[in-house]
């Protein structure tokens, strides 16, 4: 029996909340990391290596999207 919510399968449902809700949190994430940078006054220098520091990981993230999209991988 396939069941859907509003006419979207789970797996939809399960795909948007990981690209579009993740995909909001690291940018509130950027966000937080900038007020930190801005709040300790670090400078250019100081506010790169903060946000190459905190924000590494998130590049790996948006390059499997990346990845994905080029090799069209489903």
């Amino acid at each position: 029996m396939n069941e859907s919510i509003l006419g979207f399968s789970e797996e939809q449902i399960a795909a948007f909340g990981l690209s579009v809700g993740l995909g909001s949190f690291i940018l509130y994430m950027l966000f937080i990391v900038g007020q930190l940078a801005w709040e300790s006054k670090a400078g250019k220098l100081g506010t790169f290596v903060i946000f190459l520091g905190l924000t590494f990981g998130m590049l790996g993230f948006a390059a499997k999207y990346v990845i994905q999209w080029a090799l069209d991988i489903k």
